[in-house]
């Protein structure tokens, strides 16, 4: 049978860890166990983050929509209550972005709401 030398693949793996936990503290970054075990926590948060990052979003947009509407004499529940009742679909980010951005559109798109 023919002999197998595993060193490269080991070593292989071993450069990847440790490139990955390149940045982190102390004996993280350049001693293989503890750089695995940083790494599996790291995944763990990097993971639940990304979740976390839309509804992060979510909020930020709430929060510019709410701003600009309390302009035009309404809060944000009522002015979405008043867009559903008017069947304006539009999402959250798009009024967002138009009260950012376009604040007279979001007056007329807010006109639309309360007329109906």
């Amino acid at each position: 049978m023919v002999r197998v030398k595993r060193g490269t693949t080991s070593l292989k793996r071993r450069r990847s860890v440790l490139k990955q936990t390149k940045g982190f503290k102390w004996g993280r970054k350049s001693k293989e166990r503890a750089a695995k075990e940083a790494l599996l926590h790291a995944y763990t948060h990097a993971f639940r983050d990304r979740k976390k990052r839309k509804g992060d979003f979510r909020k930020l947009w709430q929060i510019r929509i709410n701003a600009a509407s309390r302009e035009s004499g309404l809060s944000y529940s009522k002015l979405i209550n008043q867009l559903k009742k008017a069947d304006v679909k539009i999402n959250r980010k798009i009024l967002a972005t138009l009260a950012e951005k376009q604040p007279e559109v979001f007056k007329k798109i807010v006109e639309e709401a309360q007329n109906k």
